[in-house]
């Protein structure tokens, strides 16, 4: 299969809608809500979504053909349905493989029978030895990317999308795109224009490289030439090995280190670990003159420099097999050797390994633990941590426990938890949507710091190359910016959509390309056919629903009011004009009544008084008030706290930051105007009809003053049953932001109050201003936590390692 099976509807737009029309004929005679096309579209994302089987798909359209008038166009097969889809989308390329990976018979070796590196013959071996010549032994299924960036061009909205960089408006100290990292900006700056399984990729990339010319842009309404440069790979570590060409195990295993990898080889656990973190501290940290806790050493040394394409391609091209084991096919491509960043880390993979780590060894799971009697005795061979050497018996051996064992009531020691925090906080950092520059630098002393906490509390063993790579990550995300647009999450989910592709196991591969075009011809169709949505797409709960207006004092029309009530009660009270606390109080009773008097008055002079929607303010709402159990404003669900109490969900939880006036006493008569947070849960929500638009509103619980506290690692912590604020509990819900409470195991009746992301931001945020917002979920706190109040610095005799409190542990 090929494009000219069906055409190529890249060179022409125009050409493509011409298709589209021809099969615009209606389902059956006289219908005139579905289309022939449009159906056929329906029918098949039902297919994807419920995972139905060609055969079952087959009766289903039999079925729906025989209920259906005479003279219908439903397809009465699955061949026939995709024969149709894919004559409206793209296609793929097969190449014939050697068995042993050695060559694709491509170019040259295209009429090659057997293969000239290994001599194995290029066709498939029947069950009785015997060749099936023209049936291949190995396949690979290629998918062309010209062909697709022509058609994403094709489009409006995806054609806008994909020049959105462009066009966007940056924040100065900000990167929230891969455009604001220096990656891009070397390409811009030196380009203004612009193995064996990867060489078609890499001549097509090169093609592109060069340019494509004749491309639509649907969104300008013009041709133009399409250039586009591979930024980085994305892949976990062993196939960053693969790509990259380095070596990613062994005492050279990192390959930002390359040749000055910290590694040290335990004698008694038969690994490599990667300790010696303290040569990225300031060159006076107390840290470097420490020696018990560490390796019993102090350290002198400085981080390794990172070595540049250039470098490596000149280290690889001359023999040096230390570091590397063979030269990338990527430094094919023009520009690869001088990208700072050709293969990126994945966040996903180190975050999850060094997360198995830290559980696998604290809860001492099988398999996981990176403590025993070998990591024990590695220590003693150090001669770092003696007192925590294994005691022998008759029968059985003695652990003591260490600061990484918990005790029986699974509380850790504030320095080792501490450092597990601090870890924590780090990748909570990093995976920020938008990253603060200014930032960078203080978030990799503090990683830092933390890798050496964790080489000081945990035995040599827990340091693996996975934990040895987190020093690296900030120095990616300064030059490529923000990970999410980096990590494998939503390649690891896609890998499971496509395994479900696969209903011939015998044959996965042909599977997922066939069911891949066909759902490709199906994105493609919805760009061009109304009221039909992608596959897989999941349908929005904010379709339908209608901004409400801000509220009363919430709009700009009503601000000019509130100045000059304020200046008629000054006037008329001017004993109390320089008690801040008192007018405010008197405005807040007396402006609804004041406004509609004054907008009735401005109605009677000049016949206008104002907008139609500040009259409907002034008249007031609706007596008659609608309550409900959740509510949809700004593409977030809000429930009330009996919704909740009955689900395992939780979307009560609000967050108002207000201008509160601060009095020190009761006696304060000129309180201080400042920001102030409240935390709160919904009880009511209140829908307040102005006959020409609504306002809903919140009834919350707010919790009392006396029920907060800020704790030492910078959490915010609520006790929910302290209620205040009883004489002022609503808040419009276009003003709160929404949280959640997590009950804090350490301390009974208190919760921990985190804020939620928005996941759908795209439905809420309008396409013109996106470059300017940040679209950000808060981290937990605003920095590491300090923990040199917990960390006593020790001086050659190192202190005491052995848990107090903590029962031993016996291996037989």
């Amino acid at each position: 299969m090929d494009d000219n099976d069906f055409g190529d509807f890249g060179s022409d737009p125009y050409e493509f809608a011409n298709v589209i029309g021809d099969g615009d004929q209606p389902v059956y005679p006289g219908c005139r809500k579905y289309t022939k096309l449009s159906a056929l579209v329906k029918l098949y994302n039902l297919k994807a979504k419920h995972g139905m089987s060609d055969v079952c798909f087959t009766e289903l359209l039999i079925l729906q053909g025989d209920l259906l008038p005479e003279g219908n166009t439903i397809p009465t097969s699955m061949y026939e349905a995709k024969k149709t889809l894919c004559a409206l989308g793209l296609s793929y390329e097969k190449m014939h493989a050697c068995p042993n990976d050695c060559i694709l018979y491509r170019k040259e070796y295209e009429d090659s029978t057997n293969c000239p590196t290994c001599g194995i013959s290029r066709w498939k071996e029947g069950k009785d030895s015997i060749l099936k010549e023209g049936v291949p032994a190995k396949v690979v299924w290629y998918f062309p990317p010209i062909p697709r960036f022509k058609r994403m061009f094709q489009s409006h909205e995806t054609a806008k999308s994909l020049t959105w960089h462009a066009a966007r408006k940056s924040i100065d100290g900000q990167m929230s795109h891969p455009a604001d990292s220096p990656s891009w900006k070397l390409l811009d700056d030196k380009w203004p224009e612009f193995d064996v399984y990867l060489e078609p990729l890499i001549d097509d990339l090169k093609s592109l490289w060069v340019g494509i010319r004749g491309v639509y842009d649907a969104h300008n309404g013009e041709y133009f030439t399409l250039r586009a440069a591979l930024m980085w790979t994305i892949n976990d570590f062993p196939a960053y090995g693969n790509l990259s060409g380095s070596v990613v195990k062994g005492y050279k295993a990192c390959p930002i280190c390359g040749d000055d990898t910290p590694s040290h080889r335990l004698k008694n656990g038969h690994k490599i670990c990667y300790i010696g973190h303290r040569k990225w501290l300031p060159i006076n940290h107390p840290y470097r003159r420490q020696r018990a806790v560490f390796n019993g050493k102090p350290e002198y040394g400085i981080p390794p420099e990172p070595l540049t394409g250039e470098e490596v391609l000149h280290m690889v091209e001359n023999g040096d097999r230390v570091c590397w084991k063979k030269k990338s096919i990527f430094f094919d491509l023009e520009y690869w050797k001088y990208l700072p960043v050709r293969h990126a880390l994945d966040v996903m993979h180190i975050e999850k390994n060094v997360c198995d780590s830290i559980i696998g060894t604290l809860l001492e799971i099988p398999g996981k633990n990176k403590d025993g009697i070998a990591a024990r005795l590695d220590l003693l061979n150090m001669g770092v941590k003696t007192d925590l050497q294994p005691k022998y018996g008759e029968r059985r051996t003695r652990l003591p426990p260490g600061p990484w064992n918990l005790s029986r009531a699974e509380k850790r020691e504030k320095p080792a938890r501490y450092a597990i925090t601090r870890l924590c906080f780090f990748f909570n950092a990093i995976c920020a949507k938008t990253v603060d520059v200014s930032k960078l630098d203080k978030l990799e002393e503090d990683v830092v710091v933390t890798l050496c906490l964790l080489e000081k509390y945990f035995p040599p063993s827990f340091f693996d190359i996975m934990v040895h790579l987190v020093v690296h990550l900030v120095r990616e995300v300064r030059l490529c910016g923000p990970v999410y647009f980096r990590w494998m999450y939503p390649f690891e989910r896609y890998m499971k959509v496509l395994k479900g592709y696969v209903q011939n196991r015998t044959r996965p591969e042909g599977c997922i390309a066939e069911r891949y075009i066909a759902e490709e011809a199906v994105e493609f169709c919805t760009q061009h056919l109304s009221d039909v949505s992608t596959v897989g797409a999941p349908s929005s709960q904010k379709m339908g629903v209608s901004k409400p207006l801000s509220g009363c004092t919430n709009t700009e029309e009503v601000l000019p009011y509130i100045e000059q009530h304020m200046i008629h009660i000054k006037t008329a009270y001017p004993k109390f004009r320089k008690r801040t606390k008192w007018l405010q109080d008197k405005h807040n009773s007396t402006f609804i009544q004041w406004l509609r008097f004054k907008v009735q008055s401005e109605l009677e002079e000049d016949n206008h008084g104002g907008s139609e929607n500040l009259r409907w303010l002034a008249a007031g709402p609706n007596m008659a008030v609608p309550l409900y159990r959740s509510y949809l404003i700004k593409g977030i669900k809000f429930n009330i706290k009996a919704q909740d109490d009955v689900r395992t969900t939780q979307n009560s939880g609000v967050y108002l930051l207000a201008q509160t006036m601060q009095v020190a006493s009761a006696k304060d008569k000129n309180p201080i105007l400042s920001n102030m947070g409240f935390y709160g849960v919904i009880q009511e929500i209140w829908d307040l009809d102005y006959q020409k638009f609504t306002i809903p509103v919140f009834r919350c619980d707010w919790i009392d003053s006396s029920g907060l506290v800020v704790d030492e690692l910078g959490f915010t912590l609520v006790d929910l049953s302290k209620i205040g604020h009883r004489n002022d509990q609503f808040v419009l819900a276009s003003q709160v932001k929404q949280i959640f409470f997590v009950d804090d195991p350490m301390h009974r009746g208190w919760s921990v109050v985190l804020l939620m992301p928005n996941r759908e931001y795209n439905d809420v945020i309008g396409d013109e201003v996106l470059g300017d917002v940040i679209i950000e979920c808060e981290p937990f706190t605003r920095g590491m936590p300090n923990v040199d109040t917990f960390d006593e610095l020790v001086g050659e005799l190192g202190g005491q390692n052995i848990r107090d409190g903590c029962e031993d542990i016996w291996i037989k």
